[in-house]
């Protein structure tokens, strides 16, 4: 099998330009390097279906080919990662026109959020599942339970204790 250097230095171009566009933080070039990924991607699945043939259907013999046919397998794949990249394309297409109508914005910001998360001590009683009744030092469950709400809440834990136990 002979490989087109032109069409895999093209798709070489496509993938590394599309990989450096999606580390950029503009959803818009996000968008375009998806693009370029997905059609860099398209350009090796067809040189890895190998060289021109006669088309893929019974008793369609072409002058140029003669019995050799074109891999289908190949195309059929082409064909649906243009599909799932174009559905790709129309859901990037409504973040970024959510993100400019709630910020006027493409750019995608730091979030204090994460920020004030990663920051957290490491200690049991920081732990996002802890709550006030946690013993600070080693996060576990005081024997008081979940002491929270009026004692209403705290019957039906009661009872269901009191049946395991019994």
């Amino acid at each position: 099998m002979e490989a087109n250097l032109f069409l895999l230095l093209a798709s070489g171009v496509l993938i590394a330009a599309g990989v450096y566009l999606m580390l950029d933080r503009a959803l818009t070039r996000m968008l375009m390097g998806v693009m370029l990924l997905g059609n860099g991607a398209n350009l090796l699945l067809l040189q890895a279906g190998g060289q021109a043939g006669s088309p893929p259907i019974i008793y369609r013999d072409s002058l140029e080919y003669g019995e050799k046919i074109a891999d289908p397998l190949a195309q059929a794949m082409i064909l649906t990662a243009i599909v799932i990249s174009m559905a790709m394309t129309a859901f990037i297409l409504a973040l970024i026109y959510r993100q400019y109508r709630y910020r006027t914005d493409d750019v995608i910001e730091d979030d204090a959020e994460d920020a004030a998360i990663a920051a957290r001590p490491t200690t049991p009683s920081a732990a996002p599942d802890a709550d006030a009744s946690d013993d600070p030092e080693t996060g576990r469950l005081r024997s008081g339970g979940d002491a929270f709400g009026p004692a209403s809440f705290e019957d039906p834990v009661k009872e269901a204790e009191h049946e395991r136990h019994r």
